[in-house]
């Protein structure tokens, strides 16, 4: 005799996994990374282009940090809806620029997670000194929750 139970168990499981896999990744919305920054993401329009507002929480000038614009865009058909994307910081307190670009990731349970990788370009008084003007680093942003969640 054929136990039904087993294979009702590993259909739904089948079905519950390709449900998560389908959900996409969305990019709109308030995230924080792993040093304690915030980025709002706001409407991402149908060309894939977005823009919105930057906060860091980490600064090598001892300055005021201010928020700063941020324009980008991401791919919009990713066949496995794990968006890539990229963006450009313009800091409104110091006089130099970052990108980031990255990944938006799924987990199992079906929250989202920004793999990022950036750089920071600041300026400098002569071209010998052109190898200290880049930073590299990675971030990994999560989706802030709105009161509601």
């Amino acid at each position: 005799m054929v136990q039904v139970t087993p294979f009702l168990l590993l259909l739904s499981l089948a079905l519950v996994a390709s449900g998560l896999s389908s959900r996409k990744c969305v990019l709109t919305g308030e995230w924080i990374n792993d040093l304690g920054s915030n980025m709002t993401v706001k409407t991402v329009n149908e060309d894939g282009s977005f823009n919105g507002i930057y906060h860091t929480a980490v600064s090598r000038h001892p300055v005021v940090i201010k928020d700063s614009p941020l324009k980008g865009y991401q791919h919009n058909r990713s066949p496995t809806n794990q968006t890539v994307f990229g963006f450009t910081v313009n800091w409104n307190f110091s006089d130099a620029v970052a990108v980031f670009t990255g990944q938006c990731f799924m987990d199992e349970n079906g929250k989202e997670l920004l793999k990022t990788v950036w750089l920071l370009r600041s300026p400098v008084g002569k071209i010998q000194d052109d190898w200290k003007a880049t930073m590299v680093g990675v971030n990994n942003f999560t989706r802030l929750c709105s009161e509601e969640e």
